[in-house]
């Protein structure tokens, strides 16, 4: 009888472990890289962490109490879509978007890795295709308009407007003053025709337990927004993950503190100010 109790407690603990790991993001990240046995896409490395290291050295190394550690690799998460739209006199084109899984942003240009700026936000508040009508408009008028102005480019029925901006000024995505809307987003861009800029081909690679960090967005979450921002012409004919190889280059100073910067492996660019760790 004792035997039996202990065995079914440690079946329950199990089970408990089990259902706590997988729904924690970055390890189930984790378990499904050993589960799973095949490849992942990701882009061609164009740099080298060396190569990095050496045109960097002096920015990174600003004296002879610090020294570099050994770098390592990484790779984030970004959806690839292949889509249908139409340009600005109707004709039927076909591009490729890659879109980030960890910022909610839409790459413009793989070669120089220039980014939308706003879809983040857009995400946060579930802006429909309403929304981005109001949205698009701001953009265009330089982020402020007249709300009587607005309302007679919606080219709508008052009411519906109406309904209109009371939903983008209930998702903080505009403010309202002296009976002007003003976009509540920095810098926003968003206003972009739906098409990355490629210059680079996917490679498959093993899985190698390969670190991967966890995606922020789901892919659904990436394609709706999507489908909300470009219109009735847009159409999403294939989508599939993908991912941006990242080194992390470590600097250790002679106290045992650590500087760790991440770079891009594509075009050699860093990607975040640096992060001081203790050692």
């Amino acid at each position: 009888m004792f035997r039996f109790i202990s065995s079914s407690l440690m079946i329950f603990a199990l089970g408990i472990c089990s259902y706590w790991a997988w729904n924690n993001t970055e390890l189930r990240e984790e378990l499904v890289g050993y589960i799973e046995n095949g490849e992942f896409l990701t882009l061609e490395a164009r740099y080298t962490p060396e190569q990095i290291m050496q045109s960097h050295q002096h920015e990174l190394i600003v004296d002879s109490e610090h020294s570099f550690r050994s770098p390592r690799l990484k790779f984030q998460p970004y959806l690839l879509m292949e889509v249908k739209y139409a340009d600005s006199s109707q004709k039927s084109k076909e591009g490729i978007i890659l879109w980030s899984l960890l910022d909610g942003e839409m790459i413009l240009d793989m070669k120089t890795w220039e980014k939308s700026t706003g879809f983040n936000e857009a995400i946060l508040a579930r802006a429909n295709g309403h929304d981005f009508k109001i949205l698009n408009t701001l953009v265009k008028r330089g982020g402020t308009i007249p709300i009587q102005k607005l309302q007679e480019e919606l080219n709508v029925e008052y009411r519906q407007s109406a309904e209109w901006i009371d939903s983008v000024l209930d998702k903080n995505l505009v403010v309202q003053s002296e009976g002007h809307l003003k976009l509540h987003i920095p810098n926003a861009r968003f206003n972009v025709k739906p098409q990355t800029r490629i210059n680079q081909w996917l490679v498959s690679k093993p899985y190698s337990h390969a670190l991967r960090d966890p995606k922020k967005y789901s892919p659904k979450q990436i394609e709706k927004i999507a489908l909300a921002a470009f219109g009735t012409n847009f159409k999403i004919n294939h989508s599939k993950e993908m991912y941006l190889p990242i080194y992390t280059i470590d600097v250790e100073n002679s106290d045992g503190s650590i500087i760790s910067t991440e770079w891009n492996a594509l075009t050699g660019q860093r990607l975040d100010g640096g992060v001081q760790l203790n050692s």
